[in-house]
């Protein structure tokens, strides 16, 4: 019987975190393609100032939502690094 097994230390594995940039790119892109939008929703539609100007209040609203996503994106870069941080910070102390 042929035994040819490969054995993997759990260390290795365990420690590897995901990696976030992308993610956090791809959120950017898209904070700045809804604050585009926004802009420009806002500008088609700014002749009448009032609350019933459905153009102009969805505008107001991809600005506001804009902001959100970018906070997010930021948020999850921040949490990221942080953990990828404490995580090399527990390696170098248990080594």
């Amino acid at each position: 019987m042929n035994s040819n097994t490969k054995s993997m230390n759990i260390r290795n594995v365990m420690t590897e975190q995901p990696d976030a940039s992308k993610l956090v790119k791809i959120m950017t892109i898209i904070a700045w393609l809804v604050l585009g939008i926004g802009v420009v929703l806002c500008l088609a539609n700014i002749t009448e100032f009032n609350d019933r100007n459905w153009g102009l209040m969805i505008g107001i609203g991809f600005l506001v939502g804009s902001v959100h996503i970018y906070v997010i994106g930021t948020a999850i870069a921040l949490v990221h690094k942080r953990a990828s941080h404490q995580a090399s910070q527990s390696d170098v102390k248990s080594n």
